[in-house]
């Protein structure tokens, strides 16, 4: 498995994420987690708020492995949190990042995290209150590295202003067909193209880059914001005729395609994949191996549909 720059050490260029193993048995969790070690994946993706209510998808993890602490010591588990569907809000206070944290590491039957992720921007956050958190969790060895989930460049900038620990993650949605942060700064100052306009403050991949802020892509397989799968997806015809192609001449399946063009990207970025399939995680960490020519990566580019000025 190919690894990337993480923080101050290195990590897998693909993660196994967690969110959709709710109604998995134990021998089921077992398997993926399993399968994915032997794929070369150490590297776990949690949220609070997987399984539809508070630490479900973590505490189904921690009873189906109940990993020893040796075990433990070689793997990486990382969460998130900061969202609160009951009340329909985001929260980045002192109190509730320290009580999520506390919820994360009984579920998970575990002391410590090792990275720890803001999910989603909280339009009310104090980065003063935000660094009380992570100073106090650091110092008592229960969250090891910090990080954040769908923030822009300046959301990082204010939590930079009083947060002292490195921000070592930026998880972002990143797939194929959904690369606005890839393909906005291809057509920048095109005035006539809709692919041309900045959002979320623009130029987030060569802000994480120049940083040291490895971006896990989120959703590599989807083809937009929830809407379904582009592999195999007659919508996307073009798009899988080159996928396919590509598969056959590296001997691979389709979806360790989609992960190489992701992987191929010069910012050393991590797959967060969602599937609960083993044989599909076998698949797609095959594709961080794969090193696409330029002109491949580039024919996907186009056969997704971005412009190429």
């Amino acid at each position: 498995m190919k690894t990337v720059p993480f923080g101050s050490t290195t990590a897998p260029a693909v993660i196994a994420g967690m969110m959709r193993i709710t109604d998995k048995t134990d021998a089921q969790i077992r398997e993926l987690y399993d399968t994915a070690r032997a794929a070369g994946i150490d590297f776990f993706d949690h949220a609070d708020i997987y399984g539809g209510s508070m630490h479900a998808c973590e505490a189904r993890f921690g009873d189906a492995l109940q990993l020893s602490a040796a075990e433990r010591a070689e793997i990486v588990l990382q969460t998130k949190c900061g969202i609160v569907p009951a009340q329909g809000m985001f929260d980045f206070s002192y109190e509730h990042i320290v009580t999520q944290v506390e919820g994360s590491l009984r579920a998970l039957r575990t002391d410590f995290i090792d990275v720890l992720l803001l999910h989603r921007p909280d339009a009310l956050v104090e980065p003063d209150e935000v660094a009380r958190a992570f100073d106090e969790l650091e110092a008592a060895g229960k969250v090891r590295a910090f990080g954040v989930s769908n923030h822009t460049p300046r959301q990082i900038d204010l939590l930079r202003t009083a947060v002292r620990q490195p921000l070592v993650a930026n998880q972002l949605q990143l797939s194929i067909t959904h690369a606005p942060i890839i393909a906005q700064p291809v057509a920048a100052n095109m005035a006539a193209e809709e692919q041309s306009v900045g959002r979320d403050g623009g130029g987030i991949v060569d802000y994480c880059r120049i940083n040291g802020i490895t971006i896990q892509a989120w959703s590599p397989f989807q083809g937009g914001f929830f809407t379904g799968v582009f592999l195999g997806n007659p919508e996307y015809a073009e798009l899988n005729a080159v996928i396919d192609r590509l598969a056959a001449s590296y001997g691979v399946t389709p979806i360790a395609i989609a992960t190489a063009w992701i992987t191929r990207h010069p910012a050393n970025m991590q797959v967060v994949l969602g599937t609960t399939t083993p044989e599909r995680v076998r698949d797609a960490a095959a594709g961080a191996d794969i090193t696409l020519t330029r002109p491949e990566w580039y024919e996907l580019f186009r056969a997704a549909g971005h412009l190429l000025p």
